[in-house]
């Protein structure tokens, strides 16, 4: 069952009766609505939001969230993403678990790694396909990705993707401090973030020890891994609100609450569909059982199935540094016949 994700940005008094999310919100209150009081089971909500300084959430209600596996995220007086709390024990064999994957090897990582690159790298060209650019080289690099990818291929694709996935009219450079709409891509990818942290720990894995990022600072270097993959369907937010003319230069509530839609929108497995949030359990469920040694490839979503399609060969400028940044070349192998599918 999908778990609901709750925003609150006005004044509001949390609390616990009877295995339920009480809910007091006391602007309704002086409006003399009868709907200034509701209530939510506790085993419903996967993801609370508090975005207001004067929400009061008492102890027992937030010892009850977690208790159910919800991650709760706080904001800060810019409203933006600033703390989050996750469960300490989230499966029954997590003891087991984070031996696993505190002993998991370093070519095992590595190849882990070289996974979630080819799958961020398919999905980026997903999105660039679906707006009709050109996006063969993204697939011919996402195919070369070697273990660890040393080559770099993860921030060529990054380069060319950011370069071609916007509008020319914005002139787009992504950076977290940079200007709209990297405001409405850092607040989706924060709420996203909490989404895999949540899922990890569910899963009995520690969202701090990553496979790639390994910043000691960090304490989600493995959420910030697994996530990956999923940007893609919170850029595809992102660019449908800026296709529709609305207004990205500020985060306002309609914004949000597409932006916090994420966990629901659907993402496509190899044996179906399911909502994002459901099918991250699917992802760290099966990144555990790679640390276990009993599958070899995390089950990561798909925007675009590539291997029908036959793809042109891309031909790597000599000066391999300036492959990201130049408009790409490409040749067709002579045993390619008729026009490319894309």
């Amino acid at each position: 069952m999908i778990k609901r994700t709750l925003y609150f940005s006005n004044p509001a008094y949390l609390s616990l009766k009877d295995k339920q999310l009480n809910i007091d919100l006391p602007h309704l209150k002086v409006l003399g609505k009868q709907e200034s009081k509701k209530s939510v089971p506790i085993e419903d909500v996967g993801v609370i939001i508090l975005d207001n300084q004067q929400i009061t959430i008492t102890h027992g209600c937030i010892a009850a969230l977690l208790e159910n596996n919800a991650a709760i995220i706080t904001c800060n007086h810019t409203h933006h993403p600033t703390g989050m709390i996750l469960p300490l024990d989230g499966h029954d064999t997590q003891s087991e678990r984070f031996r696993h994957q505190v002993d998991a090897s370093q070519p095992l990582k590595k190849q882990l790694w070289q996974q979630t690159v080819q799958a961020k790298i398919l999905n980026q060209a997903a999105i660039l396909f679906e707006r009709g650019i050109p996006c063969d080289n993204m697939v011919y690099w996402a195919r070369s990705v070697r273990s660890g990818d040393p080559d770099n291929y993860e921030g060529r694709a990054a380069a060319y993707y950011w370069k071609n996935v916007f509008p020319e009219k914005i002139k787009f450079f992504r950076g977290r401090a940079g200007d709209p709409p990297n405001n409405l891509l850092n607040y989706g990818y924060a709420i996203l973030r909490a989404i895999v942290a949540r899922g990890l720990v569910s899963s009995g894995l520690m969202p701090t020890l990553g496979i790639h990022h390994r910043n000691k600072y960090n304490a989600y270097c493995l959420a910030d891994d697994i996530m990956e993959p999923y940007r893609p369907y919170v850029d595809k937010i992102v660019l449908g609100i800026i296709d529709r003319g609305e207004n990205f230069l500020e985060l306002g509530q309609n914004i949000k609450s597409q932006l916090l839609a994420i966990a629901s929108v659907d993402v496509q497995f190899e044996r179906g569909t399911s909502p994002l949030m459901v099918g991250l359990q699917y992802t760290t469920a099966s990144l555990a059982r790679c640390y276990e040694g009993t599958v070899r490839k995390i089950n990561y979503p798909v925007l675009k199935n590539f291997d029908s399609k036959r793809v042109a060969i891309y031909k790597t400028p000599e000066n391999s540094s300036l492959a990201a940044e130049k408009a790409p070349t490409y040749r067709k192998s002579n045993q390619d016949e008729g026009e490319l599918p894309f």
